[in-house]
């Protein structure tokens, strides 16, 4: 888990029939607010069980890969009423085949650009970047009192991530975590083909490659 909004973690209570325990990797932040707030300790263990595991800041082994969080910051989402956490609330993850040394990034979530994000993106081979929002002020053009991407932790894909992804030498660069107002989503659109020419894909259900 990179961070407890509810669009990342709902499949959690959709595997509570498993047979065994379900092992979930997350940061000590993200465990309290799942816990506290979605009492996800207490309702899985009517059903498969939970174990938890620390993510890791440092590159630690998960089966044949290494792996690190980069942290993010963020904030704790909506649902959770109590005093503000800071940091782990949102991570990025970073992992490394040992036998060949290639790195793959995944950041779903990200507010900010940080130098440490930065620099595993630069050496990255494959990157599954947040591609939420395409403005600023998207969801304000449906409901105008709705946040802005920024006010919901989301960098935006115009005047922000475009450009960054379109500098990486990664060979594979991919936008993720994608909403339903963002036009990229629509082929033939001039997002769509800002995004397409800057040599990025728009990630779909079942795409595989290979690194």
């Amino acid at each position: 888990m990179t961070n407890a909004d509810l669009d990342h973690v709902l499949g959690l209570f959709q595997l509570r029939e498993l047979g065994h325990g379900l092992r979930v990797h997350c940061t000590s932040a993200v465990r309290e607010t799942l816990s506290r707030s979605l009492r996800l300790d207490s309702l899985l263990s009517s059903f498969c069980g939970i174990e938890w595991h620390e993510l890791s800041y440092t590159f630690g082994s998960l089966l044949s890969l290494a792996y690190r969080a980069l942290d993010l910051g963020g904030k704790s989402p909506r649902y959770d009423n109590a005093v503000e956490l800071t940091g782990g609330q949102s991570v990025a993850l970073e992992f490394l085949e040992p036998r060949t040394n290639r790195k793959l990034v995944i950041a779903p979530d990200v507010a900010t650009i940080t130098p440490e994000l930065q620099s595993a993106l630069e050496s990255a081979d494959a990157v599954l970047f947040d591609g939420t929002f395409w403005s600023e002020n998207e969801l304000r053009e449906v409901h105008n009192k709705a946040r802005t991407a920024s006010e919901m932790g989301h960098i935006p894909i115009a005047d922000g991530s475009l450009e960054v992804l379109r500098n990486l030498s990664a060979r594979h660069r991919m936008y993720v975590h994608i909403n339903n107002t963002n036009p990229i989503f629509l082929p033939g659109t001039s997002e769509r083909s800002a995004v397409e020419n800057a040599g990025i894909a728009i990630a779909e259900d079942g795409m595989e490659f290979e690194l």
